[in-house]
């Protein structure tokens, strides 16, 4: 009798345990109601799943509000439109843009796949999780479920203004877009697990302005949690603020992003909130959005608070390509050039041009990387520096520099990899019939896709059948090169970063803040 107790106990823990872990479908349960994808390549794909109400009418210029239930299936078959901007993305654009989509190899709800979450790009004016080099079915298909999340990009994503920070319970506006991608994380670290997803294993990862995005989220108390590791392409967001800003040096304080929220106000024609909420998106003045230190998202200067301490400790990749400065200057005359740098750096413009110097006749590379590293080069480098310094989980540094060798003759000669590049190599979605493709294009992009879904597995980019990448630290700054194959060297133009250093330091000075008033 007592063996017949035992068999019915271990028949019923056997069928407990198939109950918990059920074959992942194209059907699946969410908080709000069920979905449907579709199989492709060997995955099953959601796209256009909704995790917060459109962002429009009343909900304006307002923090996203959860997602509302439905009835039914919900077909996720095709991309929802990109938010409103200049241009027109593939899958169009309106207010209503607040969804993401999921391609996942998992083929049980049990398996805890660990999750990539991609953050587009597009100078916080523009972009779309629907653009082909955004297509995760190739990083999927190396063991992780590929999220891409859309966020309010331009005045609708990013617009301060008085009115709109007193009827806050905040008292601050401003940074909405920032807040759409904290809602997708939440809604992926509830959800994610009915795709076989792991939600204690997210990574978020970004290029531009969604590597920008990155570093923020990486500072910001409101996504505590919400992710495990952070990979940035192009990205960080150290410099202090200034109100006329330049890259490197975009934030401004809530102060001077609300008069300027007056002013787009009376450019539009109307004197109150709800006179400009009730204007059609599309007939809204153009304007210029990027987050701000608003005390609530973002509490301080980035900078300052990574040397206090103050952010989400967890593992990075970060990175940026060799030639950012040839898609940055804006001149090729060199006099324009040298005006520029003194405009924007004053008293530290003569010791720049030392070590970024200009030809008498071009502004070649070596005056391009001043571009490059106030930009990126600089920010990448700085919060590698204070991570390292002050944080308990590893760093990981790259410098991408894939390019042909161009020759004497030819108008790209002495370029490298211009800003973006990286990203159709990271996405592994390079396309193998352009006969510029070469051989090792296609290896660096096989290459590199695995380190990125490592990282996303293990916090650390090494495994197996890939070349041992070191940890960066302040005593042994060890970078990663991809240029034809990859190896390991030091930090790109050190001698430069640190005359650089010393500017940005200055800035933080009083005679600094008050010279870029």
């Amino acid at each position: 009798m007592k063996n017949v107790f035992f068999i019915v106990l271990i028949l019923s823990l056997i069928s407990i345990g198939c109950n918990n872990s059920k074959t992942l479908t194209t059907q699946v349960q969410v908080q709000q109601g069920i979905v449907e994808g579709a199989v492709e390549d060997g995955l099953i794909v959601f796209k256009g799943i909704p995790f917060a109400q459109p962002p429009a009418g009343d909900l304006r210029w307002r923090a996203p509000q959860p997602a509302k239930k439905w009835e039914g299936i919900l077909k996720t078959n095709e991309f929802a439109p990109g938010p409103m901007q200049g241009g027109t993305p593939p899958s169009g654009k309106s207010e209503d843009c607040l969804y993401l989509n999921i391609w996942t190899p998992a083929k049980t709800t049990n398996d805890k796949t660990p999750v990539l979450v991609w953050i587009y790009g597009g100078g916080f004016g523009a972009g779309a999780t629907s653009e082909t080099t955004y297509n995760g079915k190739n990083l999927a298909k190396k063991g992780v479920i590929l999220v891409s999340i859309a966020y309010r990009v331009g005045q609708l994503g990013f617009m301060a203004h008085p009115e709109l920070s007193a009827e806050n319970p905040e008292n601050t506006s401003g940074n909405y877009g920032l807040l759409d991608m904290i809602a997708g994380l939440q809604w992926v670290k509830d959800n994610i697990a009915a795709f076989g997803g792991d939600p204690n294993k997210v990574t978020i990862f970004g290029e531009s302005a969604g590597g920008i995005a990155v570093s923020m989220l990486s500072a910001s108390p409101l996504a505590k949690g919400l992710f495990n590791g952070a990979i940035s392409e192009s990205g960080g967001s150290f410099g202090p603020p200034r109100p006329t800003t330049y890259p490197g040096e975009n934030m401004k304080t809530l102060k001077v992003a609300e008069n300027e929220g007056l002013a787009y106000m009376e450019s539009a024609g109307v004197s109150s909130i709800a006179e400009l909420r009730a204007i059609e998106a599309e007939k809204l003045p153009g304007g210029r959005g990027w987050p701000i230190i608003d005390g609530h998202v973002i509490l301080d200067d980035q900078y300052k608070l990574y040397e206090a301490g103050i952010y989400n400790d967890t593992p990075i990749l970060v990175g940026y390509n060799s030639d950012e400065g040839a898609s940055f200057t804006r001149t090729q005359d060199p006099k324009e050039f040298i005006s520029n740098v003194e405009m924007r750096f004053g008293p530290y413009a003569d010791s720049l041009l030392k070590v970024y110097p200009v030809d008498s006749t071009s502004v070649p590379k070596t005056a391009r990387d001043l571009s490059r590293d106030a930009a990126f080069g600089w920010q990448t480098w700085a919060w590698a520096k204070l991570q390292a310094k002050a944080g308990k989980s590893k760093v990981f540094y790259y410098y991408f520099d894939q390019h042909p060798d161009y020759p004497e003759d030819s108008p790209r000669y002495g370029f490298g990899s211009p800003h973006g590049q990286e990203v159709s190599y990271v996405f592994k979605n390079l396309d193998a019939s352009n006969p510029q493709i070469t051989k090792t294009d296609l290896e660096i992009s096989d290459l590199m896709s695995t380190y990125w879904t490592n990282f996303a597995k293990y916090g650390d980019p090494n495994g197996k059948d890939v070349p041992n990448w070191p940890v960066f630290s302040n005593s042994n700054p060890e970078v990663m090169y991809f240029n034809k194959t990859a190896y390991t060297g030091p930090v790109p133009s050190a001698k430069s970063l640190e005359v650089l250093d010393s500017y940005f330091a200055w800035r933080r000075t009083l005679e600094g803040e008050s010279w870029a008033k």
